[in-house]
């Protein structure tokens, strides 16, 4: 029996929590528990708060032993790629494909969330702003706003006195939302802003709450733009982040199947485009589980952070506040 080739590079992304294995020019990305489970030659141990460090026995790999304790964002640094789905591309070609893929969906995009969610999405929202604690006069800036659900309720809820900016880094996403808001009569206290969310073209302490939902984990730069919220959060303001995350191990078979197999179906039957699917149902796994996402929330500043799991994991809210 031949022996399997050995990796050129191996690398364990802190946040993500995923083993990059590189062979000449291709990269291959796994759970880092796949490693210490299912194979006796390496074990992932820690050491410290936020630090692993990959060991790789010599004598069975044939490698020598690699340390690893830098961020997903310094690793990409250093050799300027980032992820898309689990695809590797360089980090200023990042936002442009995640551009096409939701000027492809951007028409149906409701439609994508009820069929990524099988419409469980209105109640995690509402779940969210229920959570929000916003109240009249107040200003809320909802990142990654889409068609601008969220928007909506802000507006009704910080009333005339108020201001909610529905803010997105795509245009398309953001003519959706503009014109699906108009039609529902909502004006006055809406702004709408084409917006990076690294750079948030906002003055500091501007805004009491900040929503991001299902946007985060197709920023290039997490940290960047988490830095980037707290500096327009006002003090005792908060942030409210809604993403999906990693499900409950009994679920995840299940899961799985649905993310890779049913979805990309479903994208293809009703949208005739099965590529965007997948790359949704990627960049979901690409996300920092719960753990990991509050420790960069609070890394970047923000206190009393916490989530909550909805739909056993499926979807977590991290909540976190400036003081």
């Amino acid at each position: 029996m031949s022996q399997a080739p050995l990796p050129s590079e191996i690398q364990l992304h802190k946040h993500s929590r995923k083993l990059e294995l590189v062979y000449g020019d291709e990269h291959y990305l796994l759970s880092a528990e796949f490693l210490r489970v299912h194979s006796p030659s390496a074990e992932v141990q820690g050491h410290g708060p936020g630090q692993e460090v990959l060991q790789v026995q010599k004598e069975k790999v044939g490698m020598k032993a690699t340390s690893v304790s830098k961020t997903p964002e310094e690793f990409m640094e250093d050799n300027n790629t980032t992820h898309f789905g689990f695809k590797q591309v360089p980090t200023e070609e990042k936002a442009r494909h995640v551009a096409e893929v939701f000027h492809s969906v951007a028409g149906r995009y409701d439609l994508m969330n009820d069929l990524m969610s099988m419409g469980i999405h209105r109640l995690w929202k509402r779940f969210t702003l229920h959570n929000s604690n916003v109240r009249r006069g107040a200003k809320v800036l909802d990142i990654a706003g889409g068609t601008g659900d969220l928007t909506a309720k802000f507006a009704d809820m910080v009333g005339p006195t108020g201001k909610v900016v529905l803010a997105d880094i795509n245009a398309s996403m953001l003519n959706v939302g503009r014109d699906r808001l108009t039609d529902l009569g909502k004006a006055g206290n809406i702004e709408y802003v084409q917006a990076n969310a690294e750079a948030l073209p906002f003055p500091d302490n501007t805004f009491d709450c900040i929503t991001i939902a299902f946007g985060l984990r197709n920023v290039t730069d997490k940290d960047k733009a988490l830095a980037s919220m707290l500096r327009v959060l006002k003090p005792g303001g908060k942030l409210m982040v809604l993403e999906f995350s990693q499900p409950a191990s009994w679920l995840t078979p299940i899961y799985d199947t649905y993310s890779f197999k049913v979805l990309p179906a479903l994208g293809k039957l009703f949208t005739n485009d099965a590529e965007s699917y997948r790359y949704l149902a990627e960049s979901i796994r690409m996300h920092p589980d719960q753990s990991s996402l509050k420790l960069m929330m609070e890394e970047a500043g923000f206190e009393r952070v916490d989530f909550i799991n909805m739909s056993a994991g499926i979807v977590a809210l991290h909540s976190g506040y400036k003081f």
